[in-house]
């Protein structure tokens, strides 16, 4: 190769690099907006998010380090060190969620369609063909849901438990499989829902009433119910496109309070 050549090689690498942190980082910068990460939670480890977003730590590490530039996180070393929320919305808001949003929104409009076909599939078969051993865990679930109150990470894992139990009572594994595949697309790589308090509260009622559908062994009215459910997140990802399409924005999000 001349030396021309290699020049020319060297030259792209850290573009190349540079564009992967920022498409990262704006798909941060979205999970922030549609509260999947909110202010004063801590943000999984960079081997974890390495995984859920399957780049290279090096990759999260740089998008981390522009989120901090831009006022969204705090990092903090030692031993309760971590990556901190500190504003759901900023100046660097609109543009990164466009980007993020735009480059595949079709594509997101027909997975979260897709989605919704498959949860109501899911919900239908498991009021079809749940087993008395089946309804404890989906009970603990729906309490575990609306125990977790506002503790974002407890209640991110308590949705996924609530939707897997009754994935669970379909006794269909590759169906389980399914639906967390297409929570991981929709939810940009992450694992969670949109968030809000209003979302919750709905959610905190809508869970109850699709668990006593599958439990009371209603197919039809689980199916329409799992329909009304996971239009929740189609619903703010459609919001947060409007909204980032026609230039109108919401109001930057406090910081935390010192310990959060």
């Amino acid at each position: 190769m001349s030396d021309t050549r290699r020049s020319e090689v060297a030259a792209l690498r850290p573009l190349i690099a540079e564009t992967a942190a920022a498409r990262i980082a704006d798909r941060f910068i979205t999970a922030f907006a549609l509260g999947q990460f909110v202010v004063g939670q801590k943000l999984p480890s960079l081997p974890e998010l390495a995984a859920m977003l399957e780049v290279s730590q090096t990759t999260v590490r740089e998008a981390i380090s522009r989120l901090a530039a831009l006022g969204y996180v705090r990092v903090q070393r030692g031993r309760a060190g971590g990556t901190f929320v500190l504003s759901q919305w900023g100046p660097a808001s609109d543009s990164g969620v466009r980007r993020a949003l735009g480059e595949s929104w079709g594509t997101l409009q027909e997975t979260l369609d897709f989605r919704s076909l498959v949860e109501q599939q899911i919900a239908r078969t498991a009021a079809q063909r749940i087993v008395p051993e089946d309804e404890p865990r989906i009970r603990l679930a729906v309490e575990a849901y609306r125990a977790a109150g506002t503790d974002r990470n407890a209640s991110r894992l308590a949705d996924l438990e609530v939707h897997q139990s009754i994935a669970a009572a379909t006794h269909n594994r590759q169906l389980a499989e399914l639906s967390m595949r297409l929570q991981h697309e929709v939810g940009l790589g992450f694992h969670g829902e949109p968030f809000s308090e209003d979302v919750r509260r709905r959610a905190v009622e809508q869970h109850a009433a699709l668990a006593g559908a599958v439990l009371d062994r209603d197919p039809d009215r689980a199916a329409r119910l799992a329909r009304e459910h996971f239009a929740l997140t189609e619903e703010l990802l459609n919001e947060l496109h409007d909204r980032t399409t026609s230039g109108t924005t919401p109001t930057t999000t406090a910081p935390p309070t010192e310990g959060a």
